[in-house]
């Protein structure tokens, strides 16, 4: 287990790999060794990770694991287009601002409102990346920036200042520096490139399919009431898809949904009625339901496939 934290007994500290491997575990994730050493590094070195994969893999599971298992604040900036500082960042309260301004006014006191004090902390409104930034020594918090390839061009190049020192600038404030670094996580599907310059700044992973073992493990923990048969079912099956050009292979989160689903439709094996029946658990696009539909899974099944 992680050692507990001299300075706040509530909290685990990060000395080995083992460390790394025992708090997620207790979280119910299994990590492989490679994943566990990239985590390990990154916590060790202070310096953010960049996870990326297919979706459904467990890339944003890992930092959530890991924050509830360190006993860390976990914060999550889920990226998109148009995605801009007052999202991420920080926002002024133009709201309270101006009703400063006014009181002052009305009070007499308007010649004594200055820039300084109308952009100053009481009106600074902290989004996910500033309230990482500004975590308490030894409560430094777990930042998962979700989905960075959905965001555009140019936040990824903001990003850059926060990920190389920590720290960002607010032209009206100054510079706000983390006084001990966040754990950061980043992940990404690759529906594009992440710029190299950010690459550069990160340790990298990439998070693959988990093997048929390792899987059924993640469901017998994931889904304990689950028939062991039927999970290994799932677990072939699962498997025997992602080896088809499909447009979105289901991912771990997938087979998990899709066990679960047949436990509520009363299933105990596999067929080919059930199968058909719940497949919108396992496959999220019409498409590649029409394509699994289109095979004989009767016939497979009944060979001891997939």
């Amino acid at each position: 287990m992680p050692s507990s934290d001299p300075d706040d007994p509530g909290q685990l500290s990060v000395t080995t790999p083992q460390d790394v491997r025992d708090c997620l575990l207790q979280e119910d994730y299994l990590a492989d060794e490679a994943l566990v050493s990239a985590v390990f590094l990154a916590v060790r070195l202070q310096r953010p990770l960049l996870l990326e994969g297919d979706p459904g893999v467990g890339k944003t599971e890992v930092a959530r694991a890991l924050a509830r298992g360190l006993g860390r604040e976990f914060i999550r900036l889920q990226c998109f287009e148009g995605l801009g500082l007052a999202d991420a960042v920080y926002e002024w309260n133009h709201a309270r601002q101006i009703m400063a301004v006014r009181l002052a006014e009305i009070g007499g006191e308007a010649a004594g409102v200055s820039e300084e004090s109308v952009y100053s902390e009481r009106f600074l409104l902290r989004r996910p990346v500033l309230r990482a930034l500004e975590g308490r020594p030894g409560r430094a918090p777990v930042l998962l920036i979700d989905e960075i390839d959905r965001a555009d061009a140019p936040f990824e190049a903001f990003l850059l200042e926060v990920l190389a020192d920590f720290q960002v600038t607010i032209p009206e404030f100054g510079i706000v520096r983390a006084q001990e670094p966040p754990i950061v996580v980043l992940t990404s599907n690759r529906t594009r490139d992440v710029h190299d310059a950010l690459k550069r700044r990160a340790l990298y992973h990439w998070v693959d399919h988990p093997d048929p073992e390792r899987e059924l493990a993640i469901l017998a923990r994931k889904v304990p009431d689950a028939d062991a048969v039927l999970a290994a079912e799932v677990v072939r099956f699962a498997h025997r898809l992602r080896t088809m050009d499909l447009q979105k292979p289901p991912g771990i989160a997938e087979s998990i949904d899709w066990l679960r689903a047949l436990i509520l439709l009363g299933c105990t094996r596999l067929d080919a009625r059930t199968i058909t029946l719940s497949l919108g658990a396992l496959l999220k696009s019409q498409e590649d339901v029409a394509a699994v539909r289109a095979i004989p899974w009767g016939d497979l099944l009944a060979s001891g496939q997939p």
